[in-house]
């Protein structure tokens, strides 16, 4: 049959059958889902209308997620698929698309956080470290941060685990990426119920 996103095989809002004026046209061609994977890169491209492509991420394993309340980004690597608004099978075969909540690697912003502000994140009880010695110049430009170096408390508790919730903001069956960002404030709150209750 192959898969068509046209609306004439559609019944009209009174329910009555419309008549067949033509076939299928290539302009109203849709293709298979890419089923983007958790695994080692493995990207398709395809040709689309106009000469153009479009990238179908087959597996994906890291992107390029923001961190919105500190405005930087990191490429770190995706973990796992956590929750997923529309359908718990993708959350099971670790399917990655826009809107999926997935765990992701906190170290790269854990050691930006470290080198901007001078100060540890998701510290447990009171370990000491041995702290290399730093200059003046940086110790002042450090200690001027350090003010404005305020986190979320439910950010910071994930810090201490290693992962961090986000969202996927990307289409990686359409861009082969699969880019996004860190959850925080209300939207972190509302993810975290869902969590919980999951469980």
């Amino acid at each position: 049959m192959g898969i068509s996103r046209d609306s004439r095989h559609k019944r009209s809002a009174t329910g009555a059958k419309r008549a067949q004026f033509r076939k299928k046209r290539k302009f109203e061609l849709g293709r298979q889902t890419s089923n983007t994977r958790l695994g080692p890169k493995r990207i398709h491209s395809v040709r689309t209308r106009g000469g153009n492509q479009k990238f179908r991420a087959i597996r994906i394993e890291s992107g390029n997620f923001s961190w919105a309340s500190e405005g930087v980004s990191r490429k770190t690597r995706i973990a796992r698929v956590v929750y997923h608004p529309s359908n718990n099978e993708l959350v099971r075969t670790n399917t990655l698309t826009k809107a999926a909540i997935v765990q992701i690697d906190a170290t790269p912003f854990r050691q930006w956080y470290e080198n901007h502000y001078g100060q540890t994140l998701g510290k447990k009880g009171n370990a000491t470290e041995e702290v290399a010695k730093k200059s003046g110049k940086l110790e002042r430009k450090l200690a001027s941060r350090s003010a404005s170096a305020v986190i979320e408390s439910a950010v910071d508790a994930q810090f201490g685990s290693g992962r961090l919730y986000a969202c996927i903001s990307s289409r990686p069956g359409q861009s082969g990426r699969s880019d996004g960002y860190i959850l925080e404030g209300e939207e972190l709150a509302f993810y975290l119920r869902k969590l919980s209750g999951k469980k």
